[in-house]
């Protein structure tokens, strides 16, 4: 008789949900709402933020969510590699609300957050775009999701809409 595979849950799968959990357990610590997206094109949470009052603020928090078993850090490095598709990192420098990337690491349960447009910005200022399909930014160490980080998402929506008035930038 033949052996009838089923789709099974990987520990990518489990890794992943753990890594949202984490990201909407923080941002519902603030008094905030955060809505999963179903279909990933580079933007795993929506954040809603409210003000002192629970009043529903304009604009949103964008973020994008990368789990792993293995954060690998370079002996002498203070920051964790992170390796993005530059068709993404394209996408999230035109979108007028902040995109911050969160990387969560499973066995620690612990994440660390970049602002992707500031750190994509700096990037194109170190460097000339290549070719290359992919490009790799570092999140701080020092940069340790908790609550506290997330409340500065919203002077982050704040600023970036208020610099961003009529930028756009192509592939």
């Amino acid at each position: 008789m033949a052996k009838i595979f089923r789709k099974r849950r990987t520990r990518a799968h489990v890794i992943a949900d753990l890594s949202v959990n984490h990201v909407e357990k923080c941002v519902l610590q603030c008094g905030w709402t955060v809505q999963r997206v179903s279909a990933d094109y580079g933007i795993d949470l929506l954040v809603t933020t409210f003000n002192r009052e629970g009043e529903i603020e304009s604009g949103e928090v964008r973020v994008q969510v990368k789990a792993t078993d293995s954060i690998k850090i370079r002996p002498g490095q203070d920051a964790i590699p992170i390796r993005l598709q530059w068709r993404d990192a394209v996408y999230w420098l035109n979108d007028p609300l902040p995109v911050v990337l969160v990387v969560f690491d499973a066995k620690a349960d612990r994440a660390w957050l970049l602002t992707l447009q500031e750190a994509l910005r700096e990037e194109a200022r170190r460097h000339t775009r290549t070719a290359a399909a992919t490009l790799t930014l570092y999140a701080p160490l020092t940069n340790v999701l908790d609550a506290g980080a997330v409340r500065g998402f919203r002077r982050l929506r704040d600023a970036l809409l208020a610099r961003n008035r009529g930028q756009r930038y192509e592939n």
